[in-house]
């Protein structure tokens, strides 16, 4: 999974543009709406939190958040009519897919994906066709600076952690779903910058291509990202480091 971190890295280097910008906080607002029905508190609403610090690391102005917060909870006149649907698929070279919506109108975001996929050389699939493929997991970003990388291990095993990849000055943290809450404290109370803490679903197997092939299913997630009722595209795509550097090249 690091190699997915790794490009999501490389996106926000290379910057996003205004639009892009406003893209993301229509999509934040949409995740904290639907959070929000189950509980307008974040102290009560571990979920709702996570979108809430999600946001403000996206620097989502603070009246937006509150507002789609209302908006989920049910309060005010414009309250939310959104529901999260997830839809299996295939990119190119049988990559499974698992693409996670927010949406007030299903026919059209399913219409959105299909066309999509079938342009990007991939296809829809039927409910459960990859859905097996992939386990939930809780998933933690820390920036080490200069810590010693041991302690940091130790540190995420007695938490709970079930694993701990070290990446330069940087280590991702994999958690049962259940687990996140307690070992994402762990690392705030030994005063660890946490940069991310997400609940995502994890492939159980990976699928290597070559490179030209790994960049072809990249592009198609990308283009499914950019529709505005996404929230998360899933894959089982092994990126190498061979694919990463000629996305940064």
């Amino acid at each position: 999974m690091s190699g997915h971190s790794k490009w999501a890295t490389i996106k926000r280097k290379k910057g996003a543009a205004d639009a892009k910008r406003g893209q993301m906080f229509t999509k934040l607002a949409r995740e904290l709406q639907l959070a929000a029905r189950e509980g307008g508190d974040p102290n009560f609403n571990f979920r709702l939190r996570l979108i809430i610090d999600k946001a403000k690391a996206e620097n989502m102005p603070r009246e937006n958040i509150e507002r789609a917060i209302k908006r989920g909870a049910g309060i005010g006149e414009d309250a939310a009519a959104l529901e999260e649907v997830t839809y299996e698929g295939y990119a190119p070279h049988g990559v499974a897919l698992l693409i996670q919506t927010v949406t007030d109108n299903r026919n059209r975001t399913v219409s959105d994906i299909r066309r999509s996929l079938s342009r990007g050389g991939g296809n829809l699939g039927e409910s459960g066709s990859v859905a097996w493929l992939f386990e939930n997991k809780g998933y933690i970003s820390i920036a080490l600076e200069g810590r010693d990388q041991e302690k940091a291990f130790e540190l995420a095993l007695d938490a709970g952690a079930e694993d701990v990849i070290f990446n330069d000055d940087a280590a991702e943290i994999y958690t049962l779903a259940s687990d996140l809450p307690t070992v994402r404290q762990a690392f705030q109370d030994a005063r660890y910058k946490v940069d991310t803490a997400e609940l995502l679903m994890m492939p159980k197997t990976s699928v290597s291509l070559e490179p030209a092939d790994t960049l072809q299913v990249m592009n198609l997630i990308e283009t499914l990202e950019d529709l505005d009722d996404i929230a998360k595209v899933y894959s089982n795509l092994d990126i190498s480091e061979e694919a990463l550097a000629q996305i940064e090249a």
